[in-house]
């Protein structure tokens, strides 16, 4: 079987760097473009932090394309370096190799280049704010069809971590999670905050990473102060893969149970901006997202770590 075709939408960010490592590591899938935008830190840390990622894991001859640097619609209000720290990469940045350089032109333009240029339907993750995502689906209908289907690392049915109501990718551009999250064209699976917060790796698994290999290293280095981050809040010590959850997922579908819901997100000024709201009995009105839920945890992390260490 061939390996399944796939674009990173992102925006490292730490737990993206696993993510984005697990993608290039895994037999299972060909990462044929990543797409870096704003998001948890700002574009000009995104950007230059994917390039050593792919830099430190190899892989040079990965594209890599020039994602939004701001929202469709409002300016972004919150960062998360106090999460990530102040480069994206829990203060690893300036360890890793030199940067790949991105590729001339848009993301955009980088992204419908490998839908138009496929044999076969590429899965798209997005796992940063859904802006770039949901430009593509806007100025190239015609590729749908080359899209298998679009997995999106974000949202939360219960309590946000950037707002009681949010999570933060959705909350970085709700305009865009909305257009992308009720069109009719592409599938999409999400997997929201309630799976990626369970799915939390302890200090053995953190210990089992740092000792494979010195990819590997770096990436417990820059999960350290991202642990102490999560320890602190959640009070576990214990932190979230979150996107790596997600990749996953593209990497052996099927790893999470899912369940059809219609969904919205609220685009409104206040504090609501950012929810992702059901709406039961809007089956036949707005198209339903395939939400994951109730994740086997031990046998999520294991599958993560297995690849990650066995690259």
């Amino acid at each position: 079987m061939s390996a399944r075709p796939l674009i990173i939408d992102t925006d490292p960010g730490v737990d993206d760097a696993v993510a984005l490592v697990l993608a290039l590591r895994s037999p299972e899938v060909d990462v044929r473009a990543v797409v870096a935008a704003f998001g948890n830190v700002g574009s000009e840390d995104t950007l230059p932090n994917a390039g050593r990622l792919l830099a430190l894991t190899g892989r040079p001859d990965v594209p890599l394309g020039v994602g939004a640097d701001r929202p469709l619609v409002h300016p972004l209000a919150r960062r998360a370096g106090h999460v990530h720290g102040e480069d994206g990469l829990g203060g690893r940045a300036a360890h890793l190799p030199d940067p790949v350089p991105p590729r001339p032109g848009s993301g955009i333009a980088l992204m419908a280049q490998v839908l138009a240029g496929s044999a076969e339907p590429v899965t798209i993750a997005s796992i940063g704010p859904l802006t770039d995502t949901a430009l593509l689906l806007a100025a190239h209908p015609e590729l749908a069809g080359n899209i298998e289907r679009i997995v999106v690392m974000g949202g939360a049915l219960g309590g946000g971590n950037v707002t009681g109501a949010a999570e933060f990718n959705v909350h970085a551009d709700p305009e865009a999670a909305h257009r992308v999250l009720t069109q009719d064209r592409v599938p999409v699976t999400l997997v929201p905050l309630e799976v990626t917060l369970a799915c939390a790796a302890g200090q053995e698994w953190v210990a089992a990473l740092a000792g494979a290999d010195p990819v590997c290293a770096e990436l417990a280095a820059m999960i350290a102060p991202y642990h102490g981050f999560y320890r602190a809040r959640y009070g576990r010590d214990a932190v979230a893969i979150h996107d790596a959850t997600a990749l996953l997922e593209c990497v052996a579908p099927g790893s999470l149970p899912v369940r059809p819901v219609p969904l919205a997100v609220s685009c409104e000024v206040g504090p609501a901006r950012g929810a992702t709201v059901p709406l039961p009995g809007a089956e036949d009105t707005t198209p339903s997202v395939r939400v994951a839920h109730t994740p086997d945890v031990p046998a999520m992390l294991e599958a993560v770590l297995a690849r990650l260490v066995g690259g």
